[in-house]
């Protein structure tokens, strides 16, 4: 394999492409319903209510579109800014698996504000929550977004491989600059000999 060329799993359009489809996963899960609650038949005349994850989890909402922008900051981050990146990618990433995982476990206390508005009382007796499986697969996503704070500090040796070897491939600009003021020296010093420098 070539010197400017890094495993296929460690360029950096990989890592970017595979962040932002986990951070897209993780967001686009809170569009879907995360908590399905029975509310109390005596107090609203639609028992059924579904809580989707923009409600029940803005964090993770905020968390995704952080990783997000992570992910677009990896294009172009340098050697010292891809840890930055990978910290923020590892805070994005730890805060939406606690998030999910607390939901996932304790849908009651997370459906609480949105049976409050449903029948206008704090407390919600009478009424069930039960989560779907859209906060373990936001729980999933926000693993691999933690683990790819890790995929970013190791895979960036490679890229600061790659930028080394193109920066020594090939005349500096200097060189081939002398050298093109050195050929038009001599051609001009062989035309006041009389010789013709197209020879």
């Amino acid at each position: 394999m070539s010197a400017d060329r890094p495993p296929r799993g460690q360029r950096r359009g990989t890592v970017v492409l595979v962040i932002v489809a986990v951070a897209l996963l993780a967001f686009g899960t809170t569009t879907q319903t995360w908590l399905e609650v029975r509310l109390p038949r005596e107090a609203v005349q639609t028992p059924d209510l579904a809580v989707p994850g923009s409600e029940a989890a803005t964090p993770v909402s905020a968390f995704a579109l952080v990783a997000l922008a992570a992910a677009l900051a990896v294009s172009i981050a340098g050697r010292v800014a891809r840890w930055f990146v990978a910290a923020i990618l590892l805070i994005a990433g730890g805060g939406i698996l606690l998030t999910s995982i607390r939901i996932a476990l304790d849908p009651a206390a997370a459906a609480a504000p949105a049976i409050g508005e449903a029948i206008g009382i704090s407390g919600g007796a009478g009424a069930t929550a039960a989560a779907t499986a859209l906060p373990w697969l936001a729980a999933g996503s926000g693993l691999l977004l933690a683990a790819a704070a890790v995929w970013v500090a190791l895979a960036g040796r490679h890229w600061e491989r790659a930028r080394r070897y193109e920066r020594t491939t090939g005349p500096a600009p200097a060189a081939r600059a002398a050298s093109s003021h050195a050929t038009d020296i001599d051609s001009w010093d062989r035309l006041t000999h009389g010789e013709d420098p197209t020879r």
